[in-house]
Order: structure tokens, then sequence, then C-alpha cells
């Protein structure tokens, strides 16, 4: 994703934030604000409408927020919080230390969303998985695998595999429960 991608991103998300403070907002404040042209503001503004946000605009007036509308709050799944930890450690391994700060700032705000249950199940992963840079820990034919052990290492339940031992020519099947990932 380029540099412009994410600008035009930042800059649609703060015209709603814009949108949703103030009662009416002129299309030229908005250019102003963003260091862009009307044309680049009418076509976020569409944009916006298009992801069904009910914007009211009048000629020479500016645009609004249908009344009562608020974008809202960020939620995340379990699951979708729980790729955050993966993330998380993989930043701890292979990132510098400022932008690893960052993420954790991140992390911070993305729990602070999750109910109860969802929290105690991204601090068991947390406390439970760890990335080692220098293996490959996954059969390519099970690409969901880690998403796999980690819902069993927070849920604590098991799972089946096939282990397969250096001392034998034919795998064994098993039931584990994993209680950590290295």
């Amino acid at each position: 994703m380029g540099l412009d991608t994410i600008n035009r991103f930042d800059r649609i998300v703060a015209i709603l934030i814009q949108l949703q403070s103030k009662r009416i907002v002129k299309a030229q404040e908005l250019a102003d604000r963003f260091d862009v042209s009307l044309r680049t503001i009418y076509r976020d503004i569409r944009s916006l409408e298009a992801s069904g946000v009910p914007i009211s605009s009048e000629a020479g007036v500016g645009y609004s927020i249908m009344e009562g509308y608020r974008l809202p709050p960020v939620m995340f799944t379990r699951e979708e919080a729980g790729s955050f930890v993966a993330a998380e450690k993989l930043m701890e391994k292979f990132t510098d230390t400022s932008l690893g700060s960052h993420h954790k700032s991140a992390m911070y705000k993305v729990k602070s969303v999750l109910r109860g249950k969802e929290k105690d199940w991204i601090s068991t992963l947390e406390a439970q998985v760890l990335i080692d840079p220098s293996q490959t820990p996954f059969n390519e034919n099970i690409p969901n695998a880690l998403e796999i052990l980690f819902e069993s290492i927070a849920d604590k339940t098991q799972v089946f595999l096939k282990y397969h031992s250096l001392n034998s020519e034919k795998p064994s099947d098993r039931f584990i429960e994993p209680v950590g990932l290295s």
C-alpha cells in the first residue's frame, strides 16, 4: 500500500471526524486543512457516502452528517486481536525499539476495546507465545496452523496432529494440549 493510499485513508477518517465535530463544514475549509484541492475533497466525500455515511450537502453552505449518526467504536473479534498478538511477537524480534514501542502503544488501544473474556484470551496468548526467527514452525500444507494453535492455547483445548518421530518411519496420531508456542 503506497503512502498516497495511507494519506488518503487518514484524510477521509479525519474528514469524517471533522464532520462529526461540527454542524456544517465547508469544502474549502476541508481543502485548506488538508492542503488538497476542492476536487479531492469532493471525491473523499463521495467515498464516505459510498461507504454508508449519511452526508447531506447544500451548495454554498457546506456538508453535514445526518443528526444522530456516529461512527461506532472500533471492535475487534478475538481472532483479529489474536492476529495482533502474532504481529506483536514478530515486532519484538524484527523491528527497532522505536517502531516496537509504537506497536506496543497500539496494542494497548486494541486491548482497551475488547470485552473482559477477550482480554483474558489475549493475555493467555501473550504469555505463552514466543517467536523464534531461525525456524519455520509450520507445515506449508496447513496454512492456518498458527490460528489453530493460538485458539487451542487460549481455550485450553486439545488439537489432533500426526507426529513423526525421528526414530520411526510412520507418523503416529496424537491429541495434544498446547500450552505455549516457541
